[in-house]
Order: C-alpha cells, then sequence, then structure tokens
C-alpha cells in the first residue's frame, strides 16, 4: 500500500501548498491530497492556505510536484451535493476538479454530501437530487477516465442503507468509495463493519484517528471530523484502523493510506506517519513508494 496525507494537516500552520511538497519530500512521503479552490482567495494567495485553486495551470504544477518526487493520490472536491445548491453549486465545481485532474494526471476526485439533513428536502427528494446530480458528473468522469468517489462524510453517507444506494447511483466502474476511520466512527458506526460493506468499492482511504475526549463528547452526534486533533494511534480508533489495514490487506488493496490529522506544523502528522509505517510492518504490508 502507499501512503499519503491531506494538506488539511497544515491549515493552522498556514503552509503553502509548495511547502507541503517539501514536507513530503523530506518524509519520504510521495503522495498527496489537497482541497481545490474555485476561484481567487486572498489567504491562498498569500501563500497562506496549503491547497490548490483550480487556476493554476495543471502542466506546470505536476513539473513542480514531479521535481519534489510527489504526484496526487486524490483532489478533494467535497462541496456537498445533498442540498438544494448542490446542482448549482456543487456539481460545476465538482466538473472542473475531474477535467483539471485528468491534466494533471490524478487518479481520483472526492465527493460527499451535507453533515446534516438539507433543509427543506425530505430524506428520499435528497437522495434523488443527488442522483441527478451524479448522472451528470459521471458523465464527465467517464469521459476523462477519473474516479469519483464518494466518502462518508455526512448525513446520508455515513449510514450504510445511504451509501449503498448512492454508489449504485450509475453502473459505472469510476463511481467508488473514499473510505473513512475517523468519519464512520465518529458517526457512531464500527469502521471495519462499514468497510466490509463496500470494500469491492473502496478506491482510496482516509486514515484518521479520534481522541477520547471528541468521542465522548460527539460520537453519534456529528457525521464527521474537520480535522482530526488526534496523532494515529494515540486515539480510541486506533485498534478499528489497525483491522481496517487488516481487511484491506486480505482484500488485496493497493491503493493509498492518506493520513488526516491536525499537524502541528509537523510534529504530529510525523508521529502519525511513524505510527503507521510501523503499523504496516507489523501487519506484513510492504509500503510502495
Amino acid at each position: 500500500m502507499k501512503i499519503g496525507f491531506h494538506t488539511d494537516a497544515f491549515n493552522s500552520a498556514y503552509f503553502s501548498f509548495e511547502k507541503c511538497l517539501q514536507w513530503a519530500e523530506q518524509n519520504d512521503v510521495h503522495y498527496i491530497e489537497c482541497g481545490l479552490i474555485d476561484g481567487v482567495s486572498w489567504i491562498h494567495g498569500l501563500g497562506y492556505q496549503p491547497h490548490v485553486a483550480l487556476y493554476e495551470d495543471p502542466i506546470l504544477l505536476r513539473r513542480k510536484m514531479e521535481s519534489y518526487g510527489v504526484r496526487f493520490s486524490q483532489v478533494d472536491a467535497a462541496y456537498p451535493l445533498s442540498g438544494k445548491d448542490g446542482p448549482l453549486r456543487g456539481v460545476p465545481y465538482v466538473m472542473k476538479a475531474i477535467a483539471w485532474a485528468d491534466q494533471i494526471g490524478c487518479p481520483c476526485v472526492d465527493t460527499t454530501d451535507g453533515l446534516k439533513a438539507p433543509a427543506g428536502l425530505s430524506d428520499e427528494e435528497a437522495m434523488d437530487l443527488m442522483r441527478r446530480s451524479y448522472e451528470q458528473i459521471m458523465e464527465v468522469a467517464e469521459a476523462h477516465r477519473v474516479i469519483v468517489n464518494i466518502e462518508p462524510h455526512g448525513y446520508f453517507t455515513t449510514k450504510p442503507h445511504f451509501m449503498e444506494r448512492m454508489l449504485q447511483f450509475c453502473d459505472s466502474h469510476y463511481l467508488r468509495m473514499n473510505m473513512d476511520t475517523g468519519n464512520t466512527f465518529i458517526a457512531g458506526q464500527d469502521p471495519p463493519e462499514f468497510l466490509r460493506c463496500f470494500i469491492d468499492r473502496v478506491s482510496h482511504v482516509h486514515i484518521k484517528d479520534v481522541s477520547e475526549s471528541l468521542a465522548a463528547a460527539t460520537r453519534g452526534q456529528q457525521t464527521g471530523i474537520a480535522v482530526s486533533h488526534c496523532a494515529l494511534g494515540e486515539g480510541v480508533n486506533a485498534e478499528n484502523i489497525r483491522e481496517c489495514l487488516k481487511l484491506l490487506r486480505d482484500y488485496g488493496y493497493q491503493g493509498v493510506l492518506s493520513i488526516e490529522c491536525e499537524g502541528q506544523g509537523g510534529p504530529m502528522i510525523e508521529r502519525s506517519l511513524h505510527w503507521l509505517r510501523q503499523t504496516l510492518a507489523e501487519l506484513g504490508i510492504p509500503e510502495e513508494k
């Protein structure tokens, strides 16, 4: 399996994207994931945000990333598609992200729903809205041969019966799932059981631990974690992560394990990286670089 990380780890440190590339090179990590910005942001323009704008030329950026020995595992276009503004704002955003991902050589684009039930819509109305949205999105994804992942992060996607229906919105090899060990846990699910349900559809994995205090305060009440303030192996989700890694190993998963945690400018994500590498070795899982 391959190890990567989400640049959200360096939001609070106000890293630029290039500084994240430097961190990856220094720590022998060759896969990276970041959010995509559709427009102009002052904080991003000044170099204080570790994400990438869609106005940046993908070919030139790819050359810069290659100079650091880093490539994208996935780009994040997770504007909630379950609300009334999903077709208006989310669908064009995801479509642009797919075309941009194709040009830069990124295999996956991440999508999701909203954290709460959408106001003014029944569950069935929201599901129908998302079905129509994904039908449009998948036309573009198939044309570009880019995988669109659905991430368990919100009201619908962290419930297995809804996730199952969403993965059947389109009969396409390019509609798959991004497993998230932290979001499924904080939503009250059992991460290994959730993974077992969909392991044949998983093409990317977020590895995220959960602190004891956060779990005690919000488990079963939230559907996702913005950024986990807990290094891998130091929270109450560590054993679930280990079990998920065993399941992925036995299934033959060879994709990216993307670390998601607050980096603290380096120390916390470095502890996470050490724990993940050690755990892979203990489980007999080679790290592919």
